[in-house]
């Protein structure tokens, strides 16, 4: 070209240089390429407009994430992307090596990046050469920070050791991806293997437990804590002549060794092995350093993660009661969920507490028994171990057989005594609620300690709060009264006991919050429709309401976010009554015959009207056996009242529901207070075969502490005699 011609265009210069021109938009996902782009990338030679996925086709899929990583690194530094990228074919094969270079952009409004750049065909190094990989992305230190932020972020936000590995295996470093990789631990004097990645299942077994003496690179990275690279075979084979046939089977042709070291210590080894000859350069070998330290720390970070989940899950567990199984006529349901800190347990608990004389023999079922819901000021390891204290006691309190205002007034008392020291610091108190119900007549007592009152869901859908006098929280006043409360649980109610947790998360106080809550309870379905399933889907619609996806559409007015443990208790009472055992009860309730009356201590004659006085009682009772068990047990009861104690006996017999199913109750009480045990007489004893007497012969019975004195019942269900049924056949011949 002469001085003073025209300068050639831009396409021509192009095009004698044997370089393309390309453009892509993340925003519309296309890419357009000219006729010698297209031909580079092993297309017909024109102009096109390729896909996304069209164009990954055509570059070996490390370098496609290469490209991937430097893009952000350039918008975010303003220099040229440069990339180093293998075209391959369809079957996967390196055609030619290309190098591209662009100047790419981030539009903010569509929140896309635009490039424009150029290809041009470049010579692929020799492998194995010092130079094979020193320039495999053109610019190797931008590339490696791309790397290296991309496998730092996604090691970091792995939560568990399986997925730490599954992140490892899919790394792909800049220009050389293992496609091997086993991670070792070490557990005393051996090797373990915590997990590979690029083997079959079972090729690891030669590997497992092997012992730090073995002459095996591994070992040796764990003994010495320096790392181990082999970049051929044959130096596998000449460094560990033994190990070398073990690792041969895998065809493998390079080989890097890392130790994972933390705070100085060697915790294990990182393999990575690979398909392809890799000369490990000071810059390989820097990366795989970097990646065996955040490895590290991963795994590390997993392992202490997965550990504090499961104590914490197992503290929850044991801290968190099973609730019966069966009630008759009431159901229970409860839900705990830690969601105020890391420490999955808290100082929110619920529990359900078999009372004294309540437990028919023999069956999971119960009579009498008590709901306790509470919270411990906190949320911290303190608060968990006095909630698991106080729950403690509570239950104590309870089996001594103690009224609602007398467990709360002892709790009190106790939490304040474990709570106050000399020095005042750090003083804890717990609200909590405790009700003792009766599933045969759904009578309620209720006492209160600065808890949240219960909420009662009428039959018809109706949402109130169910007024109840209370005191002080616990441990402010060891003193402090707490009277009771009672009232019934009528037949469909649905009482529901919760924390506050429940009410205020979200932003909500308690006037916002309990309107939220008695939105799900009117919403839901009536759960006498399905008496189980329809309690704990109430449950779950609770939790869900205020902690699940929905709850962020019903926030509160409050700035303040900040999440509290949630425990809730629900406890339904259904339209049908039940015995307390698993032979089918009356379906009504109601008392058809009775009678009373005492015996005292200097009328032990009167033992024989009792036995009269139920002999007329079950006049029409079937079978007769029955009748007769019935008479023998409460001429036993009161005559162990009037030879074992200095009290009178009170005789109560009832009957409930309409003939051929009804229920017998029979309770004898008395003032003493030494409560009767079953005790195993010798052959030739004349006493102490009561209560064997009457686990053998009642349907249900138990021993229940009354304050001052006790009482003893049992039950017995009506099975009245079937006809004899009709022969046939060849009996009838």
């Amino acid at each position: 070209m002469r001085t003073g011609e025209p300068l050639p265009s831009v396409g021509d210069v192009l095009v004698s240089l044997a370089t393309g021109l390309w453009q892509w938009d993340t925003a519309t996902e296309l890419v357009t390429v000219d006729a010698e782009a297209a031909r580079l990338l092993g297309l017909p030679a024109r102009p096109t407009t390729l896909t996304e996925a069209q164009a990954r086709s055509r570059l070996h899929p490390s370098d496609w994430n290469e490209i991937t990583g430097v893009i952000p690194l350039a918008v975010a530094k303003g220099t040229l992307a440069e990339v180093r990228i293998r075209v391959v074919d369809a079957a996967g094969r390196t055609i030619r090596v290309v190098r591209s270079r662009s100047k790419p952009s981030f539009d903010r409004e569509r929140r896309a990046y635009e490039l424009i750049g150029t290809l041009q065909e470049v010579t692929e190094p020799a492998p194995g050469t010092s130079s094979a990989r020193s320039a495999v992305t053109g610019d190797w230190r931008r590339s490696r920070e791309a790397f290296l932020l991309d496998a730092g972020r996604a090691l970091a936000e792995a939560r568990s050791t399986a997925e730490v590995l599954r992140v490892a295996a899919t790394l792909s470093m800049p220009g050389f991806s293992p496609d091997g990789l086993a991670v070792f631990g070490v557990e005393g004097d051996r090797l373990t293997i915590i997990g590979h990645h690029g083997y079959q299942p079972g090729d690891d077994g030669p590997f497992t437990h092997m012992p730090l003496t073995t002459d095996y690179p591994a070992a040796e990275v764990v003994r010495t804590g320096k790392a181990v690279y082999l970049s051929t075979p044959g130096e596998y084979r000449d460094r560990y002549p033994t190990a070398w046939p073990l690792a041969e089977q895998f065809g493998r042709r390079s080989w890097a060794f890392l130790p994972l070291t933390l705070g100085g210590s060697t915790r294990g080894a990182w393999m990575a092995a690979f398909s392809d000859r890799v000369a490990f350069t000071p810059d390989e070998r820097a990366v795989l350093t970097t990646v065996a330290r955040m490895l590290a720390q991963a795994l590390t970070r997993a392992g202490d993660a997965e550990t504090q989940r499961e104590l914490s899950e197992g503290l929850q567990r044991s801290m968190m009661p099973s609730l019966l199984p069966e009630i008759p006529g009431m159901s229970v349901a409860g839900r705990y969920i830690p969601t105020g800190g890391g420490l999955q347990v808290g100082g929110d608990w619920y529990d359900m507490i078999p009372l004294p004389g309540g437990v028919a023999p023999n069956t999971a079922q119960g009579g009498r028994f008590a709901l306790v819901i509470g919270d411990v000021q906190g949320h911290d390891v303190r608060a968990a171990g006095l909630m698991g204290q106080l729950r403690i006691a509570l239950r104590a309190y309870a089996a001594e057989g103690h009224r609602p205002d007398a467990v709360l007034s002892r709790a009190s008392r106790f939490l304040h005594g474990i709570n106050h020291d000399e020095h005042l610091t750090d003083l804890r108190f717990a609200t909590c609620l405790y009700a003792e119900a009766d599933p045969a007549t759904g009578r309620l007592e209720v006492a209160r300690a600065g808890h949240p009152e219960p909420v009662i869901r009428l039959a018809d859908g109706t949402v109130m709060l169910r007024p109840t006098a209370g005191g002080l929280p616990l441990g402010v006043d060891p003193d402090g009264d707490y009277p009771t409360t009672r009232f019934t649980l009528e037949p469909g109610e649905t009482m529901m006991l919760c924390t506050d947790g429940l009410i205020e998360t979200g932003g909500h106080d308690m006037e916002t919050g309990w309107r939220r809550v008695r939105a799900i309870l009117e919403r839901y379905g009536d759960a006498e429709t399905d008496r189980e399933s329809g309690l704990e889907g109430l449950a779950d619609a609770l939790v869900q309401g205020v902690h699940g996806p929905s709850s962020h559409h019903t926030t509160g007015p409050l700035t303040d976010r900040r999440e509290d443990d949630i425990a809730v208790l629900l406890l339904f009472r259904s339209g049908e009554s039940r015995g307390l055992s698993d032979t089918p009860a009356p379906a009504a309730r109601t008392r058809v015959r009775s009678t009373l009356m005492s015996v005292a201590q200097d009328e032990p004659e009167r033992i024989a009207e009792a036995r009269q006085h139920l002999r007329e009682l079950l006049h029409d009772w079937e079978p007769a056996e029955q009748v007769d068990a019935a008479v023998l047990l409460i001429s036993e009861m009161i005559t162990n009242v009037l030879v074992h104690t200095d009290a009178d006996a009170l005789l109560l017999a009832e009957i409930f529901g309409e003939h051929g199913d009804r229920r017998l109750r029979v309770q004898v009480t008395d003032s003493g207070d030494d409560l009767p045990h079953k005790r195993r007489p010798g052959e030739l004893a004349s006493s102490g075969r009561g209560l064997m007497l009457i686990e053998m012969l009642a349907d249900a019975w138990g021993v229940e502490p009354r304050g001052e004195g006790k009482s003893i019942w049992f039950e017995l269900y009506e099975r009245p005699e079937q006809g004899e049924p009709e022969q046939g056949g060849e009996d009838a011949a």
